[in-house]
């Protein structure tokens, strides 16, 4: 604590605001300020007062309603936030095509959806063409699934409540309860498999970002008929590398040498 004890009030004062800008993002972007102090524990009349500064300088909205949103000024930070890590994964990507020979992405869990923030392309004729903005489903997409996967089950029942569960092909499964029973498994084993789940005829292989990063997800998508199950095996490990040298540059860490 600082002689004054100023400094120390600040920090906290910091790290509680952002706690509640966290928690009205994992709210889906609105709440009121019982529901934040009810998640946070904080009391009322600290959250009154941190918000209320949130609200000044346009980090936070109040509605008519009395309830609370996400304010316009995020947008911009977001954006910037955005194209920062997607050059930070750019080579990381890069080295991934060099490796598997399909199209690597980067994409990050945006309300109830994937957003695709990254991607370095196949050198393929014939490749993927996710392009970098494109927000979809996460119950029918690799870098989806794996996100949902790091998720609390109240959390991904309720992104699942919100964004539905459309039929992209007829390989999408469309049974929340049988989703929700996928996902332990994927958590264990450190990967999801879209299997011509979201577009017919192709398959897309994806890892979580490991914690302390962002909430983020890498892939390598291709024709199922070059990208096949057998190849998975193989190709996992090398998106775990990637993801995790991601993770430790964003962290300021440094990766361990390894021998193949």
């Amino acid at each position: 604590m600082a002689a004054d004890g100023r400094a120390t009030d600040g920090v906290q004062s910091v790290e509680r605001a952002f706690r509640l800008l966290e928690l009205m993002a994992d709210a889906g972007g609105e709440v009121t300020l019982s529901r934040l102090a009810d998640d946070s524990g904080m009391p009322l009349s600290s959250i009154h007062r941190l918000v209320r500064t949130l609200v000044s300088n346009g980090f936070v909205r109040q509605l008519p309603s009395r309830r609370y949103v996400l304010g316009p000024r995020l947008i911009h930070l977001g954006d910037i936030a955005s194209r920062a890590l997607a050059a930070w994964a750019r080579p990381h990507l890069a080295r991934l095509v060099d490796a598997v020979g399909e199209t690597a992405n980067l994409a990050m869990l945006d309300g109830d959806r994937a957003v695709y923030v990254a991607q370095v392309p196949s050198r393929h004729s014939m490749r993927m063409f996710t392009e970098v903005g494109r927000r979809v489903h996460v119950h029918c997409t690799g870098v989806g699934k794996v996100l949902l996967a790091g998720l609390s089950e109240e959390e991904a029942r309720e992104v699942l409540a919100r964004a539905g569960m459309p039929a992209a092909t007829p390989r999408t499964v469309t049974d929340p309860d049988a989703l929700m029973a996928e996902l332990p498994r994927i958590a264990a084993q450190g990967y999801a498999v879209d299997d011509g789940e979201q577009e017919a005829g192709v398959r897309c292989v994806a890892v979580r970002i490991p914690a302390g990063a962002p909430a983020a997800a890498m892939s390598v998508s291709g024709p199922e008929g070059r990208l096949t199950m057998e190849a998975v095996p193989r190709v996992v490990p090398l998106l775990q590398s990637a993801a995790a040298a991601l993770a430790a540059e964003l962290s300021g860490g440094r990766v361990p040498t390894t021998t193949a």
